[in-house]
């Protein structure tokens, strides 16, 4: 069973993870270049800016979710956020991208905070069947985007 850890102890991983959300949610990248977005991402597992949770087997990096203060220009007066959730082909179907995000809701829940937004252009029936509720829908970067959010 795959572990979890932070990025942050394991920052070896920290570009390849950058580069694996910048071609998975490309359409949010299209005025950043990559290096751009991967010191960015770096920095905020320095800054806190994108708490990054990953997953490991044997040394191979599966999947990540993420504690993010700001995800979302269009909606900056909310947060944190979930963001940064993602798993490996070979990794999917198996739960791990919900273990991901129960773990970051545990983490934020212990910490206090008691709600959690994402946005998702193409996984709305995911996270309804997981207890988020459908706030708004929104045109963001020429994409449907749903905005949701999560009680903890």
């Amino acid at each position: 069973m795959p572990r979890l850890d932070w990025l942050a102890n394991h920052m070896s991983y920290s570009d390849t993870l950058a580069e694996w959300l910048y071609r998975q949610f490309s359409y949010e990248f299209v005025e950043q270049p990559l290096a751009d977005w991967q010191r960015e991402f770096a920095d905020g597992q320095r800054n806190g800016n994108w708490k990054c949770l990953i997953a490991l087997a044997d040394g191979e990096l599966l999947g990540s979710a993420a504690l993010a203060k700001a995800d979302l220009a269009e909606r900056a007066e909310l947060g944190p956020w979930l963001a940064c959730v993602f798993t490996t082909p070979q990794a999917r179907g198996q739960g791990l991208a919900e273990r991901l995000i129960d773990a970051i809701c545990a983490h934020a829940k212990e910490r206090g905070i008691t709600r959690l937004y994402l946005h998702t252009h193409d996984r709305r029936d995911y996270y309804l069947k997981r207890g988020w509720q459908t706030l708004e829908c929104l045109q963001v970067w020429g994409e449907e985007q749903w905005l949701m959010q999560r009680n903890l």
